[in-house]
């Protein structure tokens, strides 16, 4: 070939190019890339980076510079970057093996499955023995599926799943914001707010106008009852994205709920309880999913019920509040209230050992130690409802309410019933002897109020005599008997 003068020419004319200096960007070039092999090799990837970077800019048509800085990229988990350089390595060799699978390896990590399998697919074409680009594939596919599930189940509303399908997705996508995305609004949705707000925050750290990350922090606001701080964040979130649909909807629904809220308040406090109702009560119309919030306008509207004597609307809506929220104090203090004004003792007691076992208070504790009184002395015998008479009755009042009953319940008046009808009015008769007994003794009735087992002072109940008790009040052994005078009607009269 050294004979050939054409071979001569071209062989002179590259030593004469090589003299000159033409070639020594490459040879530089190489250099600077060997360099960055060596800190590859010793996971320095930063290193290995700045020195891809210099082979690039001295020779930048060279398709395997960009392939080894895409790697290097990829290993610092700077997928997007990653991608640009390996796509520009099979721009310019699109024969570039190593190029292809980096470029679908990127498509995949930042969640573009079918982008992936495209270049997958191609690498296939160049070499159909690639095992790498076989499990590669199949990877993709999988990611496809799961994005599938996670639709379908979205409209379903069955949030868990998607968390699962999202999680899955994300081991082999783990740079994909718009999966961090879906199952950080999910976790949201499912009351899980710190879970949330975490992946939000770390989207938000290293990309501060992504809308969607935006949208999701203030949905954890909006659903812990921080309305306003969220109102804040939708802003936001439809200044980067004027065309949000979801920002748009949650941001309107939380100016109305605050708005309808507010003015719920307002009306309460002026003591327009009427008013106060129905603004609470379209308030609550407003988005049932908002359960932190809708807890409160139920207790609202319970403590409204409460005022205007609608005790048992006001134990239903307080019902509802601790059903959305089963930490919520004020609600249980509510009902319990609205159980004691209904005599209601059991679940009043129930309520308030559930609020001290949360907040041991000394209010706490005194409200419960009053119910359990309260229930011990209702499932006493109620004297005054034995004698007819209010708990504030007088001592005239409680004579007078003794000598109707004696009288109503006395034996001698019913000696021509039936044997059933006598007993029971002997019984009564018998309580009639035993609440005027203790209602009319000062120091029995004050331990008798303030729910103190009597028996345990000494006092035996049961072993009052009714007659006796009769007699005395009315003035002594005299005789007595009970007279017909005319059908049906009987007159009391002293021997």
């Amino acid at each position: 070939l050294l004979r050939d003068p054409i071979t001569v020419r071209i062989f002179s004319h590259a030593q004469f190019l090589l003299k000159c200096g033409v070639f020594l960007p490459f040879r530089e070039a190489e250099s600077f890339k060997e360099q960055g092999n060596a800190y590859y090799a010793k996971k320095d990837y930063n290193e290995a980076y700045n020195y891809y970077t210099k082979a690039i800019d001295t020779c930048p048509n060279n398709a395997s510079y960009y392939g080894n800085r895409a790697a290097t990229l990829m290993m610092l988990g700077r997928f997007r970057e990653a991608l640009g350089d390996a796509q520009q390595s099979v721009r310019l060799d699109d024969r570039f093996v190593r190029g292809h699978l980096r470029e679908g390896k990127c498509h995949l990590s930042l969640g573009n499955a079918m982008a992936a399998s495209r270049c997958f697919q191609r690498v296939l074409e160049l070499d159909h023995k690639n095992t790498q680009a076989q499990q590669e594939l199949k990877n993709a596919s999988t990611v496809l599926e799961y994005e599938k599930i996670a639709e379908v189940d979205f409209e379903k509303r069955d949030f868990r799943k998607v968390v699962f399908c999202m999680d899955r997705a994300l081991e082999f996508a783990p740079a994909c914001h718009r999966f961090k995305i879906l199952k950080a609004e999910c976790l949201a949705l499912l009351g899980r707010y710190p879970e949330a707000q975490s992946v939000a925050s770390d989207i938000l750290r290293m990309d501060s106008t992504n809308a969607d990350a935006l949208y999701v922090r203030g949905l954890c606001l909006y659903y812990e009852d921080c309305i306003e701080k969220a109102v804040q964040f939708f802003v936001q979130a439809l200044r980067m994205a004027p065309d949000h649909e979801k920002a748009c909807l949650a941001c309107r629904n939380a100016k109305a709920l605050k708005a309808k809220k507010e003015d719920g308040n307002k009306a309460f406090k002026e003591g327009n309880y009427k008013l106060a109702h129905e603004l609470y009560t379209e308030a609550l119309g407003i988005d049932p999913n908002n359960i932190k919030t809708n807890a409160k306008l139920y207790c609202n509207r319970g403590t409204v019920n409460s005022k205007l004597r609608k005790l048992e609307e006001a134990i239903d809506d307080c019902t509802n509040a601790v059903k959305l929220d089963d930490t919520y104090i004020k609600a249980y203090l509510r009902r319990a209230q609205c159980y004691m004004d209904t005599e209601q003792y059991e679940d009043a007691v129930r309520d308030y050992e559930k609020v001290y076992q949360t907040e041991k208070t000394k209010e706490h504790k005194q409200l419960l130690k009053n119910a359990q009184v309260e229930l011990k002395k209702s499932k006493r015998k109620d004297y005054y409802k034995i004698l007819g008479v209010d708990k504030n009755a007088s001592e005239d009042e409680i004579k007078k309410a003794y000598r109707k009953r004696a009288l109503m319940h006395h034996p001698d008046r019913h000696s021509g019933a039936s044997a059933e009808v006598q007993k029971e009015e002997e019984k009564k008769f018998k309580e009639v002897g035993e609440a005027f007994t203790i209602l009319s003794d000062p120091k029995k009735k004050a331990r008798y109020d303030s729910g103190q087992d009597l028996e345990e002072d000494g006092l035996n109940v049961g072993e009052f005599d009714a007659n006796n008790i009769f007699k005395a009040f009315f003035g002594g052994p005299g005789g007595f008997s009970f007279e017909a005078s005319g059908p049906g009607n009987f007159f009391f009269q002293f021997g």
